[in-house]
């Protein structure tokens, strides 16, 4: 048996959020093992945690289908729980992923922030490329559709309103083929909030590509499309992103930004979480 705690990551008022699984000091499960726990789990992600070489923790990542470099609310989630059981001495700490070794900070008031790599930009698409994945018309053309990178790839989607956004149908199964064909994890949509709204954005993120049509919070790709504001609306140190409102889990997800002379040198995710429940799955 395996014991699993299964911790709510980028919550809103101590709700919502998205599910991980988080496995501690099991070194010797194999990829196959690992796979079929957070296939039994169903949640987007499961981490196994384990002891590192290289940095304070080992951090791997499973999807009910295959291993990911990395996994943002996961990570979240992690330091979450080690936080609330006073497993953390401190408030700086590295992790080892397979996107590298990245830093983690851990605020008094229990926020959790992640360090993520600086921004790749890559090709621009055209709304035409999604003519078999959604309506079109409710792209907003003044901004471009790209995919950007912080860790893991995602096409940016600009909405033209939160409300048309929460209509969106994606057929995922071209949506998926798209993902494939661009080499991205999935697609995250956003419509931009009123300036004078303390929230930036409202998203969506569908990756049906990994057997997740959505998502209900995402941090690797919101710090992609922090990257992506930065470089085309407005620059700012923070950004402040809500999602999961489709999926009745509405989450919170905070983008700090660091900069030199307007290139952006540091990206940190962070937020809240809670504990949901401990179990036990076989393998």
């Amino acid at each position: 048996m395996v014991d699993v705690y299964v911790v709510s990551a980028f919550s809103k008022n101590n709700t919502g959020g998205n599910k991980a699984g988080l496995v501690f000091d099991r070194p010797d499960l194999t990829s196959v093992q690992k796979m079929a726990i957070a296939k039994e789990l169903g949640y987007a992600e499961t981490a196994f945690i384990t002891e590192s070489k290289l940095a304070d923790f080992r951090l791997e990542y499973f999807t009910p289908t295959e291993e990911v470099p990395l996994c943002g609310h996961a990570t979240i989630a992690t330091f979450t729980f080690l936080n609330l059981t006073n497993k953390l001495s401190k408030s700086d700490y590295t992790i080892e992923t397979k996107s590298g070794i990245l830093s983690m900070k851990v605020g008094t008031d229990g926020m959790v922030f992640m360090e993520q790599n600086v921004p790749t930009y890559s090709n621009i698409l055209t709304s035409d490329s999604f003519n078999a994945c959604l309506d079109t018309n409710s792209i907003d053309s003044k901004i471009p559709i790209q995919i950007i990178s912080t860790g893991l790839r995602d096409i940016l989607l600009p909405v033209r309103s939160s409300k048309a956004l929460q209509k969106l149908k994606p057929n995922f199964k071209a949506m998926a083929a798209l993902s494939k064909e661009q080499n991205v994890v999935g697609v995250h949509a956003f419509s931009l909030e009123e300036s004078e709204s303390k929230i930036t954005a409202i998203c969506r993120n569908f990756a049906p590509l990994y057997d997740i049509d959505e998502e209900s919070a995402t941090g690797t790709s919101n710090c992609a499309l922090a990257c992506y504001l930065f470089k085309y609306v407005e620059k700012k140190s923070q950004y402040t992103f809500e999602q999961g409102y489709n999926l009745n889990s509405p989450s919170r997800i905070v983008v700090n930004l660091t900069t030199h002379d307007n290139v952006i040198d540091g990206v940190f995710v962070g937020g809240y979480g809670y504990l949901v429940e401990n179990k036990s799955v076989s393998v």
